[in-house]
């Protein structure tokens, strides 16, 4: 399946965002976050990734089916060609490649914003998400061990990174 486009975040697309989200959320496989956000929390979000750190979508059917972001990976200046990666797709399209267009596309923007290196962390047991990276030339760092809580269980967590 292909997204009829791709194409940068708008305000209005920010209920989809966050609904898409907390389905990451609820379904523990993508972030150690636990609680549910509300639209507050998005709109926050969505202000801080303005210019440099993208947001964008993917559309089928005039519908957001996905996001994909660029993050601040530090505050220090050391690290400013580094950024960190989000990507969440609706349940109903896991599987069917919108990761993939997402995170091509996202490759191109970081490039042009003069970031070198993404980096990403991903739950070990997440083999949708690592195949995804993998097969796009992210490689594997290593772990940190009991990073987390999720569940009331220790959770490690992968890190992946990709020169670009």
């Amino acid at each position: 399946m292909k997204a009829t486009s791709i194409r940068p975040a708008v305000p209005g697309d920010v209920e989809r965002i966050l609904h898409i989200y907390n389905q990451g959320i609820e379904d523990r496989i993508a972030t150690l976050e636990v609680d549910q956000k509300d639209i507050a929390y998005m709109n926050d979000w969505f202000q801080q990734h303005q210019e440099r750190y993208a947001v964008i979508v993917a559309q089928y059917d005039n519908a957001v089916i996905g996001w994909a972001s660029l993050n601040p990976y530090s505050q220090r200046c050391a690290y400013d060609g580094v950024a960190d990666l989000s990507i969440y797709i609706d349940r109903a399209f896991r599987g069917k490649g919108i990761g993939s267009i997402l995170l091509q596309r996202l490759e191109e923007i970081a490039m042009k914003k003069d970031f070198y290196k993404i980096v990403l962390f991903t739950f070990p047991f997440n083999q949708n998400g690592q195949g995804l990276y993998h097969k796009l030339g992210y490689r594997d760092v290593g772990f940190f061990e009991k990073q987390g809580i999720l569940d009331g269980e220790y959770v490690d967590v992968k890190i992946m990174e990709k020169l670009l």
